[in-house]
């Protein structure tokens, strides 16, 4: 088997260059993950008491700053109207996830074709034995079978110990199914930039310019160097907890860093033509976009924690840092 890459960053991996031979072998432990839910078997799976109101109005999307990626699209700075719509405080937990595996015995992309891409340091030396597989110009992303939402780093790890964190190796088409089910949705670009702003115009990141104010840890982002050696100084090596460090303006939790959020949108970098390249991509064109950044990107190599950063990714994707957050319209709460 063997991966092409474009010569991108950390967050680079994607099943259009990869192939399976295997079906999926590994099955969610439906029991084991039940006792996710708490005693009283509760969790927020398709209430709004998490939702927060975000008014609508304009602002300032994307970016003219000098560490923007042009070639990502970030900028022009645009003046773009957005309508008063709900989003979730969080991304979707595995507890939350779980529910609705349960409810509706639904299989994540990872678990059909088998195998998700994990970054390497988190592979056990037992798993490690079995991987084949690695992204050539990224390969600290390797190619493990048994990989899936609910066995995060292969088939000898799970999520029992992590129900509050982000549900991840979670493709796009796996949130669309889930936020269906939930009556809810993905969150338009413009939405996520807009909320993940909070209210502040045009900076770096959702609580302003400067990334550590008074020396204080803001987001979940790789610490060290990367990618060997991680020293956790903002108290994570790998996934934070939702529900981590200071909420933005808005009252939004991990805008920035922790894992990547799928957006609706189709990935196009010319947007004045964003229309007609909708128009125009065929289904095996088609890139979703991700905002946010994640626990694996550090300033000297992947700069995207910013709110003005983006990526592309197909909707088939899947890997240890990318998760989601839904939306709702106002009428629709």
């Amino acid at each position: 088997m063997k991966i092409q890459s474009e010569d991108k960053p950390e967050w680079t991996a994607s099943r259009e260059s990869a192939t399976s031979d295997h079906a999926s072998r590994h099955s969610v432990d439906l029991l084991e993950i039940s006792t996710l839910a708490g005693d009283d078997g509760n969790i927020a799976g398709r209430n709004d008491r998490d939702s927060i109101w975000i008014e609508g109005g304009r602002f300032l999307m994307g970016t003219n700053d000098p560490e923007a990626f042009a070639g990502d699209g970030e900028g022009p700075v645009r003046d773009t109207q957005v309508d008063s719509f709900y989003l979730d405080e969080c991304t979707v937990t595995n507890a939350q996830f779980g529910q609705f595996v349960r409810e509706t015995g639904y299989r994540t992309e990872a678990e059909r074709f088998g195998w998700s891409f994990v970054f390497h340091l988190f592979v056990s030396s037992q798993t490690a034995a079995h991987v084949r597989t690695v992204v050539q110009q990224t390969p600290w992303w390797w190619v493990v079978e048994g990989a899936d939402w609910s066995h995060p780093e292969g088939p000898d790890s799970n999520v029992n110990d992590r129900a509050d964190h982000p549900v991840i190796h979670i493709s796009w088409n796996d949130a669309n199914a889930y936020c269906g089910w939930a009556g809810k949705r993905l969150p338009s670009e413009a939405e996520w930039e807009y909320a993940a702003r909070g209210g502040l115009i045009q900076k770096k990141y959702p609580w302003g310019d400067v990334l550590r104010p008074d020396g204080q840890h803001q987001c979940n982002i790789w610490q060290g160097t990367f990618p060997t050696q991680n020293n956790a100084a903002d108290g994570y090596a790998g996934t934070a907890p939702s529900r981590s460090f200071t909420a933005n303006g808005y009252g939004l939790y991990n805008m920035s860093g922790n894992v990547w959020e799928w957006c609706a949108d189709n990935y196009v970098t010319d947007h004045e033509k964003s229309i007609l390249a909708k128009t125009v991509t065929t289904p095996d064109e088609v890139r979703k976009v991700l905002k946010g950044g994640s626990y694996l990107c550090h300033r000297s190599y992947c700069n995207r924690y910013r709110v003005a950063a983006r990526i592309p990714n197909t909707p088939d994707t899947s890997t240890g840092h990318i998760g989601f957050r839904c939306a709702s319209d106002v009428l629709a709460v």
